[in-house]
Order: C-alpha cells, then sequence, then structure tokens
C-alpha cells in the first residue's frame, strides 16, 4: 500500500486467464491507491482483454456483464461486490490487436478507509 501511496508501484497485474477453456484471455488490474476520480480515496479495479489463442473463435466486441468481487476473510460475509456492462464502443473491448487492450473497469471499487482498518476483514496474511 505504501509503494502504490508513493507511486512507486502505481498498480499491480493478475496473472493472465481464460474466461473458459476457449474463453477470451484477460488479467485484472488493481490500482490501490486508485486513479481517475478515485485515485488516493479508493482501490480502482480494471479488466485488461488480451490477445489469445481463441480470439478468431469468439464474438467480438466483448459484451459480457463484469462482476469484481473483494471477499471479506472473516465470517460477516460482508462481500464488496462491483459489476459493469462493457461499453461496445470502447476500444478496450474490441478484439485486441496487440498483447493487451486498454484496462478498463471502477475507479472507485472500494474505499482505502476500508482497507486501511487495522484487522480489517479482506486483507488477512498480506493478501
Amino acid at each position: 500500500m505504501m509503494d502504490a501511496q508513493s507511486e512507486r508501484q502505481t498498480s499491480i497485474y493478475s496473472p493472465p486467464f481464460y474466461s473458459s477453456r476457449t474463453g477470451y484471455k484477460m488479467c485484472a488490474r488493481l490500482h490501490l491507491n486508485g486513479v481517475d476520480d478515485g485515485q488516493g480515496t479508493h482501490m480502482s479495479f480494471f479488466l485488461v482483454l488480451m490477445k489469445g489463442n481463441h480470439d478468431g473463435m469468439l464474438s467480438w466486441p466483448f459484451n459480457f456483464r463484469i462482476i469484481f468481487n473483494l471477499y471479506d476473510q472473516t465470517d460477516k460475509k460482508q462481500h464488496i461486490i462491483d459489476t459493469f456492462r462493457p461499453d461496445v464502443r470502447s476500444s478496450s473491448f474490441q478484439r485486441p490487436r496487440s498483447e493487451m487492450n486498454i484496462a478498463s473497469g471502477i475507479p472507485k471499487f472500494c474505499p482505502l478507509a476500508i482497507i486501511e482498518q487495522t484487522n480489517n476483514r479482506y486483507v488477512r496474511d498480506n493478501s
């Protein structure tokens, strides 16, 4: 978190994954200190479509609802869940021409005040 606030590391990418066995290749991008209208106040969560092995068989632009979850790791199960539909006119959701498309997502996914609390329910053992 301190690296994000000092801007030494502004975002973290997940390893690439596929939406299904022959689906869309993508990764998640998390800005711990936020970007755009969430900068300094929220974690920002984005999806990045990537060039994949099955792109020729898939429908473009990508037009599936995207759901982001931050799981409560206690018995209370007060998960933080947000969703959005892709803007099919955006280049972010067209068939990738390079390795990665431009990320698109939720700039105000989770208030930093929640994550920064000591013993918060979302971070356990640094994960």
